[in-house]
């Protein structure tokens, strides 16, 4: 074990093998805390120099991916062909993973129309769908959440609706919050909830802030939902299967998990909801097709992974700006199949905010 910053000792068996990153190069990354990051802090002190077993990069030491010029915006056409709106609804909108990036996420908003000058709900009926992570990494996590809440209120007031999914970053925060240094059983070691939240990112800042309304909010989210034959869902991963062969299923099988407040059956379920990938190799349009039998739909639309990494590509310390890779828009693969929507924002990308359906 090891003395975090201001804490006890926090666990450093945590072994989380099943959502592991990949080791891809670090570059040192401006953090966007409104506290300067202490070099003791378990998020970036590694023992004996490695990474721990199962750490996933956090905002202070993720690749640097260019952005685009200023104001540079997604733009992708919509296609004619694609399904018809619900009836009595607007467009469909998405929202990749935020992180706390409130700031960066009012701007692309307001670029699409969704909010005013003021970040006030602009877009009428239109339909609008967050896929999940709001916080961690990022400088205001309780702040964004706190955002959604209010366009939630003023969609609905308007004639639309904002809504949100569960990612893993809920499943951790919550967690963290109630289960906090209690051992889970990992099935490869000693974990706990708070270790694996402070190693991903998690900001004291939001815990400090973090109230019974965010909590409540946070564990009634859906996971999973079908819109205008979009599949809408935070992880590219087949673990969805394992909670239900219905939307309804996965939903309320998820709901009842946090309900019980079991340590090691939220662990599970977090551990679960990490994994990814699955649609990105020769098996991923496969994968695709096994969910979409399941819960129907047309598309895949996920956050989670950012394209970047999905892509293999990623920045170089000592690269030039027009060397970098640089996040145009969603990534569309998997045979055409799977859209993601995390444009890397915690690495120098965009937060993406889309208008479905794409172009097939």
């Amino acid at each position: 074990m090891t003395q975090g910053a201001g804490q006890g000792p926090v666990v450093r068996t945590a072994t989380l093998r099943d959502f592991r990153v990949p080791p891809y190069a670090q570059v040192p990354v401006q953090s966007h805390a409104a506290d300067p990051v202490r070099s003791d802090h378990p998020g970036n002190a590694f023992p004996e120099g490695e990474p721990p077993d199962g750490y996933t990069p956090t905002e202070r030491d993720l690749p640097v991916i260019g952005r685009g010029g200023p104001g540079d915006t997604v733009q992708v056409q919509v296609d004619p062909a694609g399904a018809a709106p619900s009836e009595g609804l607007g467009p469909l909108y998405v929202v990749g993973d935020v992180h706390g990036y409130l700031d960066e996420l009012v701007a692309a908003l307001a670029a699409q129309g969704l909010v005013d000058a003021e970040g006030h709900w602009a877009a009428g009926n239109s339909r609008l769908w967050f896929l999940g992570d709001f916080t961690d990494r990022g400088p205001d996590g309780i702040g964004v959440i706190d955002l959604v809440m209010r366009l939630s209120a003023e969609a609905a007031a308007a004639g639309g609706y904002c809504k949100a999914l569960m990612g893993n970053h809920e499943l951790l925060l919550l967690g963290a919050k109630r289960f906090g240094d209690t051992p889970v059983n990992s099935g490869a070691g000693t974990a706990t909830f708070q270790a694996a939240w402070l190693l991903n990112g998690g900001q004291k800042a939001d815990m400090d802030r973090l109230q019974e309304v965010h909590l409540q909010w946070m564990a009634r989210l859906d996971a999973i939902v079908e819109e205008d034959g979009h599949l809408l869902l935070h992880s590219d991963t087949t673990a969805y299967l394992d909670y239900g062969s219905t939307i309804a299923d996965v939903n309320d099988t998820v709901h009842s998990i946090l309900t019980r407040n079991d340590a090691d059956e939220c662990w599970d379920l977090f551990r679960k909801f990490t994994k990814r990938f699955a649609f990105r190799d020769d098996g991923g349009p496969q994968a695709v097709r096994e969910l979409l039998g399941a819960y129907g739909g047309r598309r895949v639309v996920h956050g989670h992974s950012p394209i970047p990494y999905l892509l293999g590509e990623v920045g170089t310390e000592d690269g030039e700006d027009d060397e970098r890779p640089v996040v145009e828009g969603p990534h569309v693969y998997a045979d055409g199949l799977a859209i993601a929507m995390d444009g890397g924002v915690t690495m120098a990308g965009k937060l993406l905010v889309q208008h479905l359906p794409l172009p097939n």
